[in-house]
């Protein structure tokens, strides 16, 4: 069903189910693979609930409608995220959930051009903003209201381009613009080696209002969606602090958590512990 607006207020006990409910179809998706970007899927998927249940405006029906505000997920590699939520969604059939990562399916393990839902193919890191940027200024010289919210990693924050794109974005003004930064302190061989902290007050300092806050705690997520909606003349970030394989301690402890590998007698023990993780 088309969503014009966002609604006044969020239903936080649906929203959580909704992570939830994504958290197990994205282990679902990565079950018998052996390996996978299911960390960052896990940690994510709180904001994507929140983004896609309650504050992005968008047609499950019809990706490409055009009154659509935008969702840009810079961080092509969490594309096993992004399929499972537009299922929850009723945008992607659940069978064909069944093709993930397979030869000439649309779901791949990173997006691809062809994919449903994809504004941008991600993964080239530091490219997402500046494309994101591009179709706000486009948006608002249309005479659209729609917005744009740009996901984008802090090992990417590591990029001059997502820098440069940022001073571009406070000099247009783009107030119909939110990154969305998941804070998980990891990039593809261990923890993030260049000094980021203190994060947000960088974003403050290239012309964002910024907030930080506990990217996987759900009233915290909405809150921050919702203040961002301001148009006050200035871009917005939103920092989320969020942990890789959330919901699931045994993939919480891993220290290599940005490509998991998984042993095929453990799948089972994970879904397990995901359900027993929200009982």
């Amino acid at each position: 069903m088309r969503r014009n607006h966002p609604p006044a207020t969020a239903d936080l006990a649906q929203l959580r189910a909704r992570a939830h409910a994504i958290r197990r179809t994205c282990i679902e998706l990565a079950t018998g693979k052996g390996q996978g970007y299911l960390g960052q899927a896990l940690g994510f998927a709180d904001v994507m609930a929140a983004l896609h249940f309650h504050e992005l405006r968008f047609d499950p029906e019809d990706l490409a409608w055009e009154g659509r505000d935008r969702f840009v997920l810079s961080t092509g590699h969490y594309a096993i995220l992004l399929w499972a939520t537009l299922a929850e969604a009723g945008a992607i059939p659940r069978e064909e959930l069944a093709t993930f990562a397979m030869d000439d399916s649309r779901l791949d393990m990173s997006t691809l051009d062809s994919s449903p839902g994809v504004e941008v193919t991600g993964g080239s890191l530091g490219h997402g903003l500046p494309v994101a940027i591009g179709m706000a200024l486009g948006l608002r010289r249309a005479g659209s209201d729609a917005r744009v919210f740009c996901e984008l990693s802090d090992g990417e924050c590591q990029e001059g381009s997502t820098w440069e794109a940022a001073m571009a974005a406070a000099t247009f003004g783009l107030d119909n613009l939110v990154a969305i930064v998941d804070a998980n302190g990891i990039q593809a061989d261990g923890r993030i080696v260049v000094r980021l902290e203190p994060l947000a007050d960088k974003w403050r300092a290239f012309g964002f209002e910024a907030v930080e806050i506990d990217g996987n705690d759900m009233a915290a997520v909405v809150a921050a969606l919702e203040g961002a909606r301001a148009a006050d003349g200035r871009p917005k970030a939103i920092v989320c602090r969020t942990l890789p394989g959330k919901g699931v301690p045994r993939l919480e402890r891993r220290e290599k958590a940005h490509f998991i590998r998984v042993d095929p007698d453990e799948w089972g023990a994970i879904l397990d512990e995901l359900e027993a993780a929200r009982a």
